[in-house]
């Protein structure tokens, strides 16, 4: 039997995500001994990384995780979390967590805004395919806007975004949790990457470390304080292990698709990503400018038909607009992780009136309405299944003393945006509450 890893610290941090990142780093900064666990490795240097091999390479099941339902979701298991595999998008954490929750992480965010540089790109980057499906979009009555970028063009080496953005950055622009770890490693914080957390260390309900196994050796870190930050997958899987049988049960998904269309001019396939969204609260989704990877483009649409593939030519010229609904919690994982998502009546009803908005503004802003098509659904978000006030309390702590959650997971609903702020306000609240009440 290979011989027990035995490591410690004062906290371990599980899984290198806006959440773990930030956890970590704040609390190194702070002069705590801090572990931070990661499954997947660093790729940031590898040839492959943001290109479709890498894509294949360092997400979950090659990206080809699926719900039950059918449901794809790009999960990257890699130093940075999803991060890595992201539009560079950005929104302030919605109001309703304050308000129906108590969890203010506003101040948090304004801080991490500020510190990272998060802004719309100028008008001149936004795209003009792009633009013209914004500018399609207000004409009809709806009120898009610029969107928030964690893209910061003066950090380029030489700018370079488009669809492909969504396979990892290679110019540089795109801000990247990753960049939070080396600060956490700068500041004294111990990074374990391939480090596969496989059970929780509690007794008497209190948490005392965590157990797994680092490239093949079983190992062990004991710890006072333990914060799983491993998303909205990872961290239930952790949890169900230890014995919490209310993890995994529901789920949010952010159920998101795009609507095509065949445009005369330019396509938006080589603009940045979602540079001008729309936020329909009263109904519940989020429309913006977005079109798969031109290699991604034929597969995808592979699922939808045996048709639709043949548009691939057409990739350049094609008009997309995303939509990303506020789905209702349903189905959950399991222990073997099996993952369903079904769609409820009001989550199809949702979808339909996205759909039908963005078949208008598809169609003012050029496009050909017999070419006009929904592509096959996907899970972006995978989100509440360890929520705030049904598993955790206000701190984001579990049943057990000094275990806690730091990631999508923790979300009490559907967020219809994107979720990486909220998640560093998050973090940033918990390390506030940890440095303050637990380890002072």
């Amino acid at each position: 039997m290979a011989k027990v890893i035995q490591k410690q610290a004062e906290v371990v941090v599980v899984g290198s995500g806006p959440g773990g990142a930030t956890v970590a780093r704040q609390l190194a900064r702070a002069g705590k001994k801090v572990i931070l666990l990661e499954r997947g490795e660093d790729y940031r240097n590898k040839f492959y990384y943001g290109t479709y091999l890498g894509a294949l390479t360092y997400a979950d099941q090659h990206s080809l995780l699926f719900t039950k339902e059918g449901l794809n979701i790009v999960r990257p298991l890699m130093v940075g979390g999803a991060t890595s595999m992201y539009c560079g998008s950005a929104a302030r954490a919605p109001a309703w967590l304050k308000d129906k929750y108590g969890v203010d992480v506003d101040a948090y965010v304004e801080e991490a805004i500020q510190e990272i540089g998060v802004a719309p790109l100028p008008p001149e980057l936004r795209g003009v395919a792009s633009t013209r499906l914004a500018e399609a979009a207000i004409a009809l009555g709806y009120e898009w806007e610029p969107l928030i970028k964690f893209i910061r063009p003066a950090k380029a080496k030489r700018l370079d975004c488009g669809a492909k953005c969504m396979l990892g950055c290679r110019c540089g622009a795109k801000w990247n949790a990753a960049e939070w770890v080396d600060q956490a490693v700068e500041a004294g914080c111990e990074l374990l990457t391939g480090a596969r957390v496989d059970d929780l260390i509690v007794e008497n309900h209190q948490v005392g470390g965590v157990r797994g196994n680092w490239h093949g050796s079983p190992f062990e870190v004991e710890a006072k304080v333990v914060v799983i930050a491993a998303g909205g997958i990872g961290t239930p899987n952790i949890l169900q292990r230890a014995g919490f049988f209310e993890a995994g049960h529901g789920m949010t998904m952010d159920t998101t698709t795009m609507v095509y269309g065949l445009s005369k001019e330019r396509g938006i396939g080589n603009e940045p990503p979602m540079t001008w969204a729309y936020a329909n609260d009263e109904i519940g989704y989020m429309l913006s400018t977005l079109i798969d990877p031109w290699l991604l483009y034929p597969i995808i649409t592979a699922l939808k038909g045996p048709g639709y593939p043949f548009t691939w030519p057409r990739w350049g010229r094609t008009l997309g607009v995303m939509i990303k609904i506020k789905d209702e919690i349903s189905g959950g994982i399991t222990i073997e992780g099996e993952i369903s998502k079904p769609m409820t009546e009001r989550d199809q009803f949702k979808l339909n009136h996205a759909a039908i908005v963005c078949r208008r503004i598809l169609v003012k802003a050029g496009a050909d309405p017999d070419t006009v098509f929904v592509t096959p659904l996907r899970g972006t978000h995978p989100s509440g299944t360890v929520r705030l006030g049904q598993m955790l309390d206000q701190n984001l702590q579990t049943e057990a003393k000094n275990l806690y959650v730091c990631d999508a997971s923790t979300f009490p609903e559907a967020l219809d945006r994107p979720t990486v702020l909220t998640i560093i306000g998050l973090g940033m609240r918990l390390t506030e509450h940890l440095l303050k009440d637990v380890l002072a």
